[in-house]
């Protein structure tokens, strides 16, 4: 690392204008990025994707999509019954007006299912194939103004459905990307400016803009090579913002240590680079690490977010390593002005903090393993699936449509319909034997050529109940059972199929992907921290992390506990079903993060003589602040990820923020150095075999006596 601050500090200027160029560039890839990105939930190989695709293939559209939801309600004082021919005259509308749409309603399958109780509302689902380019609008509009201008006189046409319902009729909301990104960055300079007290707040801010575009244009060759998840420009923006600010943030800090060392300029920015850089290396790898273990899951948009998200520390460690250390080697001394907060010292607040959970070290362990293991048993309730359409609006047009249909008794099932493809000539037996499952409501045999082609036809199951989540796709595994073997069909889809798919496929290799993770990240701190206490210690206590923070979102989210006072959304029934994957993927890398901050500093301290409590004491000392701060300015990224569109995106926000502050809390503040302190020299164990194999130098060995550690004498 040395020998890398020496060439950059010779080159200064041409690194500079190296990050300036990559800025200028990265302007335009970043436009170009958004255009090339999709939103695909596919499962390739799974059973009910292939159904999907059959579907698709044979009627254009529907197999993966659930549906929109058209409804017709006549004025007071009339009734459907002798105006049968109106509507139906209305639904033909859209089927002729709106490209690539199969309507299933009363006229093509002369069931009476299609209207509501009181026989003043009829509806019509509206199959349609799915387009995966971000920049698609909903099909809302065009329904409603073709079954508008359809309409008997006097009639009120609403449209609802899943994903009517999730945008609320706005295909927008939100600040978009640019602003959720400004919102990020002003938080993150407020905690800046006290950091720092000087204008050396603003440099974190330019090295994570370069890195932020630095990953766009990493990004940009591989959305030629694969379909890359709309989400990542999310991610890379401002996942890209936090840990960008967070890695140089401890990079300045230190310089700033060393410069109130008496120091001079060039030897601060070499020490800093070999000793804060080294953590920042082993940081961005970790986190890489997390991320890229997603490609071992066989789901394109998560193998995608793998890949995009894994350029994100990696873009952040190039900038910080090389265009922060090149500021500083230049202009750094002179932004650093006016200097309210010195670095040649400890800080006070944060020893008496260390000196106190030292002294009382068994009690802060028992005390926050309790609190996590709360949180942990919370999980064990969790339900995988999408939030329930109580949840996805509670006012607007599309909400009043679906209250409409509740209350005249047509079952919720009909937002999530199964759909299964089946011989012509054993539809009618199919249907009759599968409406006799149960929790089948409907089993809907349309006629014509929009449902029946090539001797095959596409019958409509309908559910009693929505399938969102893990416990209500029951329904959908007793369909899939019933079918099997069955003469004359060749498949079963819809979103509950989609769930089960991703159910098998995903959390079916999770342990993988855990082991992949938890292995690589061992080998990575062993050599890190010259020790196997150490890197055993952080990955459990990653993954409790982990699941505390999944627990405090299945609270949060699914059971309500927050989510209408703070963005008046009802609790969801359940957590969207990749959400917990990218939670765990982000979450262990960045988490570990502030281990790496902290235990870096602490084994440094070690290494200079002194005792592992008094280690734990300076070491928590000199981060506990950084580490606090870079929390904080990581929780208001995520604060500024949930100001955008949608559930998903808040839940994903929310859950990213939560995990950063427990862990950057009750982990790390409190669990970590209490077991640190618990562990005393078994902690710096590194037998020859293993040193060997890590090739690096194991510590010598040391008594230490264990007195309680006094508390630091007040600085003046």
């Amino acid at each position: 690392m040395r020998a890398w601050a020496e060439f950059v500090l010779r080159r200064r200027r041409w690194v500079i204008g190296f990050w300036l160029l990559v800025m200028v560039g990265g302007a335009a890839a970043a436009g170009a990025v958004s255009n090339r990105l999709t939103i695909d939930f596919s499962l390739p190989g799974q059973p009910g994707t292939e159904a999907a695709h059959k579907i698709k293939a044979l009627v254009g559209n529907g197999g993966d999509t659930a549906p929109f939801i058209v409804t017709v309600t006549l004025p007071a004082g009339q009734r459907i019954t002798g105006h049968e021919a109106e509507v139906a005259r209305t639904f033909t509308a859209v089927s002729d007006k709106v490209a690539d749409v199969r309507v299933v309603d009363e006229a093509v399958t002369d069931d009476k299912a299609f209207r509501t109780k009181d026989d003043r509302t009829a509806y019509a689902m509206v199959f349609y194939r799915f387009d995966p380019s971000p920049t698609q609008k909903l099909l809302t509009a065009p329904i409603r103004a073709a079954a508008a201008g359809a309409a008997p006189a006097g009639a009120t046409v609403l449209v609802t459905g899943e994903d009517a319902l999730a945008s609320g009729g706005d295909d927008g909301g939100g600040p978009g990307v640019l602003g959720e990104t400004l919102l990020g960055a002003v938080g993150a300079l407020a905690v800046l400016a006290f950091v720092f007290g000087s204008f050396l707040a603003l440099m974190p801010l330019v090295v994570a803009a370069a890195s932020i575009l630095g990953t766009f244009i990493l990004l940009l060759p591989i959305t030629y090579l694969t379909d890359v998840s709309f989400i990542v420009q999310f991610l890379v923006a401002l996942v890209g913002l936090g840990v960008a600010i967070d890695y140089s943030l401890l990079l300045v800090t230190r310089w700033r240590e060393e410069r109130d060392h008496g120091r001079d300029n060039h030897d601060a920015v070499v020490v800093a680079m070999q000793t804060a850089g080294h953590a920042v290396l082993f940081s961005g790898v970790t986190v890489a690490i997390g991320l890229l273990a997603l490609v071992v899951l066989p789901v394109p948009f998560m193998r995608s977010m793998g890949y995009g998200g894994a350029l994100i520390p990696l873009a952040s460690v190039l900038s910080t390593l090389s265009f922060t250390p090149a500021i500083l080697g230049g202009i750094g001394p002179r932004i650093d002005w006016p200097k309210v907060r010195h670095e040649h010292r400890a800080s006070r607040a944060w020893s008496r903090w260390a000196a106190m959970i030292v002294r009382r070290r068994w009690f802060a362990a028992i005390g926050s393993l309790a609190l996590l293991g709360v949180l942990v048993g919370v999980l064990f309730t969790a339900k995988i699936g999408q939030a329930s359409s109580a949840s996805l609006a509670s006012s607007g047009p599309e909400y009043q449509a679906l209250r409409r249909l509740e209350r005249g008794g047509v079952p919720t099932g009909v937002l999530t319909p199964i759909e299964v493809l089946v011989d012509t000539d054993r539809a009618q037996p199919v249907a009759d034997r599968l409406a006799e499952v149960d929790g089948i409501a409907r089993a809907l045999v349309p006629s014509g050529q929009a449902s029946n082609r090539d001797g095959r036809s596409v019958i409509v199951l309908v559910p009693a109940h929505e399938t969102v989540n893990s416990k209500s796709v029951d329904v959908v595994r007793r369909v899939i059972t019933t079918t099997h073997g069955m003469t004359g069909v060749l498949g079963v889809t819809g979103l509950g199929s989609a769930q089960l798919d991703f159910l098998h496929a995903v959390y079916g290799n999770f342990p993988l992907m855990l082991l992949v993770i938890a292995v690589l990240t061992f080998v990575l701190l062993a050599r890190a921290f010259r020790s196997l206490l150490l890197p055993l210690k952080a990955v459990l206590l990653n993954l409790v992390s982990l699941a505390a923070t999944l627990g405090l979102m299945v609270w949060f989210w699914q059971d309500g506990h927050g989510s209408d006072t703070l963005f008046g959304i009802q609790a969801t029934g359940a957590i969207t079903f990749w959400i917990p994957l990218m939670v765990f993927a982000f979450l262990f890398g960045l988490s570990m993060d502030y281990e790496v901050f902290i235990l870096s500093r602490v084994r440094e301290e070690y290494d200079g003589a002194r005792t592992t409590d008094a280690a734990v004491i300076e070491g928590i000392g000199r981060t506990g602040r950084l580490v606090t701060c870079a929390a904080l300015i990581l929780f208001l990224a995520f604060a500024a990820l949930a100001s955008g569109p949608g559930t998903d995106l808040k839940t994903l926000a929310t859950g990213l923020g939560f995990g950063i502050l427990l862990d950057a809390t009750i982990v790390r503040s409190l669990l970590v150095p209490s077991l640190v302190s618990l562990f005393g020299r078994w902690n710096w164990y590194l037998p020859g075999w293993a040193a060997r194999v890590l090739r690096v130098r194991p510590s010598p060995a040391r008594v230490e006596a264990r007195p309680a550690p006094p508390l630091p004498e007040p600085v003046g």
